[in-house]
């Protein structure tokens, strides 16, 4: 094989990419291709996830983003005099733990400085953070193409010119596709030259937001709801024809018969990127007062005098030695910084009078997190296992949840943020994928079904607490569900499309309870974007909320500190009463 697919979106190309990552990677895989780039519009929401399922597969992952470049300065709002459109499109992939680290504070910039529309970079940014990373010019909207489609030829050489000198030229490539867009032909012939010219590679690519040629209907009805129109809207956006899936490479060769060399350029751009990552955890600094020269110490102290205040001075044989034991564990952990960062915004929560929990889960068994009030419950007197919690056999980051008020927990994550710093901490994503309920209402809406029938359909679906009943399963198990369906042609095509894009995600919103504690700046950690969402855990200010584009398990494998922050309503029931 000498093909690798370079230019691909998935799921979180929201609304816009269809590809379900591990389908994505078992499709590859069985095609024989050693090689695959994720590269999702503007973020790198799916980069951990893509990077354990194609290690799993035995595939070389890619990580990379299709970024958005704003012509002139990233934080100008208006198209540029002579501009050819408000942004353009760039293929960055990571060749490396440089080019991945670049990539991070690259997607995260474009949300934090130039978000307007879509999240942003420039050309200063890209030049500031180009080391590492093996670039491509993209598709019709790159913005060589947009000079060529224009037919600009020297402003498109001009625009190659600069991304060759940014990146050189063994890391610059021009980029051809071909999926029956007349336009193409032009932009494709253009690129070709400008290789000679400019003496830069030219890869073939095919933009790939589907698996398969007939996922295509389906994925016409995602863009459909994700622009609001109906999915016969001659006006709205659309692809044209079948031709965005991944395909093989007999099938790639075949649409650049006389240019075999940008077949094969895909697998010398493929083998120019080797990541590889080392299991790390990045702890906070703890701010300790004078006098300790370490976590462990102050952590020592504490526990000791907490434990004395608990169970009075001096404490019991059984008291000191299970002290002992766990101090041992969490210093040899090395998570004594986690215990004092926790027990620090309990306290500070307490002293402004918000209503903190008892405790829940592991932590309880915990006799440290009771002696420094991290929970209320005695692990002694109840026989609690401090094991089940942290296990010197196989230790892992503690996992502590603490339930706060609910009306006040945004003043808890506010007093994190000026503790270790605003750009040190941040919310968690979580997505929200379409649900069989939600999947069938969408598609209804996009089909022009009335919703008195959608609802008829959807009640029929069985839903709630402890279902997870899927489409198919559902037309299986649920009679009046299948006889309603069945000979109606109108509802028969929508439950086909609602099941191909059933469990697809759907939006972004932020977690309930994840906030996240970086030694330093988040986005040199961790990619991430910003929400406008309201409500408990809003910046003081009303300012946009920072959020990590890695959900919540990703984030822990990859070694960062993740706290759970619950608000109770019950807290604030009994508070109030």
């Amino acid at each position: 094989m000498a093909f690798a697919h370079l230019h691909t979106h998935s799921e979180y190309s929201l609304l816009d990419g269809a590809n379900r990552l591990d389908a994505l990677v078992d499709h590859v895989r069985g095609m024989g291709m050693d090689s695959l780039a994720v590269t999702d519009h503007g973020n790198l929401h799916a980069a951990w996830s893509f990077y354990e399922a194609a290690k799993a597969a035995q595939i070389r992952p890619i990580l990379g983003f299709e970024a958005y470049m704003a012509f002139g300065s990233r934080r100008q709002r208006e198209k540029p005099s002579g501009a050819p459109a408000f942004y353009s499109h760039l293929v960055l992939l990571a060749q490396n733990r440089t080019g991945y680290k670049n990539l991070i504070k690259l997607s995260s910039i474009g949300y934090t400085e130039g978000f307007y529309r879509r999240p942003r970079i420039d050309k200063e940014v890209l030049a500031a953070h180009s080391e590492g990373i093996v670039c491509l010019a993209a598709c019709l909207s790159g913005e060589v193409a947009l000079y060529l489609r224009q037919g600009n030829y020297e402003e498109a050489r001009r625009s190659a010119a600069w991304f060759a000198k940014t990146f050189g030229p063994d890391r610059f490539w021009l980029e051809i596709q071909k999926h029956g867009i007349p336009e193409e032909d032009l932009v494709t012939e253009g690129m070709l030259q400008l290789g000679q010219d400019l003496g830069l590679g030219v890869v073939a690519t095919n933009d790939a937001h589907y698996l398969r040629r007939e996922d295509a209907e389906a994925h016409d009805v995602l863009l459909a709801i994700g622009t609001g129109a109906d999915l016969d809207d001659p006006k709205r956006f659309r692809f044209t024809g079948e031709e965005s899936y991944v395909k093989s490479e007999q099938e790639m060769r075949a649409l650049f018969p006389n240019h075999p060399e940008t077949i094969e350029n895909t697998q010398r751009v493929a083998d120019l990127c080797e990541l590889d990552f080392e299991k790390r955890y990045f702890l906070p600094s703890f701010p300790r007062p004078e006098g300790y020269e370490t976590d462990e110490s102050l952590l020592d102290h504490l526990a000791r005098a907490g434990a004395a205040e608990r169970y009075g001075s001096p404490p019991s044989d059984a008291v000191v030695e299970r002290l002992d034991y766990e101090l041992g564990v969490i210093k040899t952990a090395g998570y004594a910084g986690y215990f004092l960062i926790v027990q620090d915004f309990i306290a500070a929560a307490r002293d402004r009078g918000i209503p903190v929990g008892p405790g829940r889960g592991s932590a309880a068994g915990s006799l440290v997190a009771y002696a420094l009030r991290i929970t209320d419950v005695d692990p002694l007197r109840f026989d609690l296992l401090f094991e089940r919690f942290l296990n010197p056999e196989r230790v892992s980051m503690p996992d502590i949840d603490v339930d706060f008020c609910f009306e006040r927990r945004g003043e808890v994550i506010e007093y994190v943020r000026q503790r270790y710093g605003r750009e040190s901490v941040g919310q968690i994503v979580t997505f929200g994928t379409m649900k069989a309920r939600a999947a069938v209402k969408d598609v209804a809406r996009v089909l022009k079904i009335p919703p008195s029938e959608a609802d008829k359909i959807t009640k029929l679906i069985p839903s709630g607490p402890g279902f997870n009943v899927t489409i198919p399963e559902a037309l299986k198990k649920v009679s009046e569900l299948r006889d309603l369906v069945k000979g109606n042609p109108v509802y028969e095509r929508l439950m086909d499309l609602s099941s191909r894009i059933e469990g697809v995600s759907r939006h972004l919103s932020v977690h309930a309870a994840g906030v996240v504690i970086a030694p330093g700046p988040l986005p040199d950690y961790v990619p991430v974007c910003t929400t406008p969402t309201k409500g408990a855990g809003q910046s003081a200010g009303g300012e946009d909320v920072m959020i990590t584009q890695y959900e919540m398990g990703a984030l822990e494998k990859v070694g960062m500190l993740k706290m759970d922050i619950l608000g109770l309503k019950t807290l604030t029931v009994i508070h109030d009463a």
